[in-house]
């Protein structure tokens, strides 16, 4: 699954075009080297997400195409 859509449903960031502009801007690494939204993320990916003053790192423990609000959550550990 692409970065950019990953973190999209995964609902690390809302709206996959804020995902795609995070990714083309810099802001977006994944395990320590900076990605672009086209991305294949995979089981065990650590991706560190900086906006504004905020800088959140996530391990992705399952990728899916949808998931429900209550089960994205379990897509990623916060690290």
């Amino acid at each position: 699954m692409r970065l950019d859509k990953y973190l999209k449903v995964s609902r690390i960031i809302k709206r996959r075009t804020v995902a795609n502009e995070a990714c083309d801007a810099g802001r977006v690494e994944v395990n320590g080297k900076v990605a672009r939204a086209s991305y294949d993320v995979k089981v065990g990916d650590v991706i560190k997400v900086s906006l504004g003053q905020n800088e959140r790192s996530f391990q992705v423990l399952e990728v899916t195409e949808h998931a429900l609000k209550e089960d994205a959550a379990n897509m990623y550990k916060v690290l």
